[in-house]
């Protein structure tokens, strides 16, 4: 049992032993049973309503204008959700961002904390923070594979991102909003200024407000030029954070796993970038197809896709012409598209 189950459980015990001597577990047991009578007698009404009363046929519901028409949100998350023809979340294609798309990203406050947010934080919040803040390195920086391009790491040899934390934030990602304050409302507090665990190297000579902790998302400061994935507060929504490690998502473990740290969500997040840019990862797969579908043999040669955004002025970035859509979000996972992957594909289909 970890130190931190070892401290819930003491709590839960305390709060029962607390519960008792305020002589609360008798009126709670009698609140309890009240309300357990009052839903079981809606259920039966409910019943018997539902067997004497012939039902209509479904009516078709009209769809609101005023959601349809809502401009997009900003996106911050490493984990973007793609279909198979590029686009983001189902919403963008993957096309570059237009102006006006852009525009709206950049001008989209981040989601607000709801209104009960003057609500205690966690309990157990300090906790939580502290195993944020107190670990200490395990293992050694990951060593470099100049045949394959690839970081390897002694701990887990199947791990073999080919790009840096450092080059990840230093060419452009998550529309530079990152590290933003960020209300969680699983944990109700605010995190921020938790950037400045990255080593200095990293964020040095870098604009920390434009490229780290930017309140709004601007597409023009990735690497690719477009806008992709969902947000840190749709993932938490949804369940997919694991508060007690990286409150931010994959992108912030990864971090933490460079430096070093060690911990018991490490096979998981590996697993899922696997999933995404592994070997038979499914983003690194249709980027690839993309390539071999666009005739493209060679990396240095991959601007020219016409009709899939290279008719655009990319600002000097490169490589935007195949689905830049994808190129942001296999950045976003530590992966780029190497000639050693792209002349494998081309040869073997993997």
């Amino acid at each position: 049992m970890s130190t931190y189950e070892a401290r819930r459980l003491q709590n839960i015990k305390n709060n029962a032993v607390l519960v008792n001597n305020l002589g609360l577990n008798s009126e709670v047991t009698r609140i309890a049973k009240q309300t357990l009578d009052h839903d079981n007698d809606e259920r039966a009404a409910k019943r018997h309503k539902s067997s004497t009363v012939k039902k209509e046929p479904a009516r078709p519901t009209r769809a609101s204008a005023r959601i349809a028409n809502a401009p997009a949100r900003p996106v911050y998350d490493e984990d973007a959700i793609l279909d198979d023809r590029g686009g983001t979340d189902g919403s963008r294609g993957g096309r570059r961002a237009t102006k006006k798309t852009q525009s709206t990203a950049r001008t989209a406050p981040p989601s607000p904390p709801p209104s009960n947010s003057s609500k205690s934080p966690r309990a157990d919040l300090p906790d939580i923070i502290a195993g944020w803040t107190s670990w200490t390195p395990e293992a050694s920086p990951p060593t470099f594979d100049d045949d394959t391009g690839a970081y390897h790491f002694d701990s887990h040899p199947h791990f073999t991102p080919n790009k840096s934390p450092e080059s990840i934030l230093r060419e452009g990602c998550f529309g530079g909003s990152y590290f933003r304050p960020l209300y969680s409302r699983h944990l109700r507090v605010t995190v921020e200024d938790d950037w400045r665990e990255l080593p200095t190297e990293w964020t040095s000579g870098l604009d920390v407000e434009k490229y780290l902790t930017s309140a709004d998302y601007d597409p023009e400061i990735n690497k690719y030029g477009v806008a992709c994935g969902q947000s840190i507060e749709e993932w938490e929504a949804a369940g997919w954070i694991r508060h007690e490690y990286d409150v931010r998502g994959w992108f912030q473990w990864y971090c933490r796993f460079w430096m070093g740290r060690r911990c018991d969500d490490d096979d998981r997040q590996i697993g899922r970038w696997k999933k995404c840019v592994g070997d038979t990862g499914r983003w690194r797969r249709i980027l690839l197809k993309k390539y071999v579908a666009a005739g493209i043999r060679n990396v240095t040669d991959e601007g020219v896709d016409e009709g899939d955004g290279s008719d655009e002025d990319d600002g000097g970035r490169g490589g935007t012409g195949v689905s830049p859509v994808v190129h942001q979000t296999c950045h976003h996972w530590a992966w780029e598209v190497r000639q050693d992957a792209l002349d494998r594909f081309w040869t073997t289909g993997k």
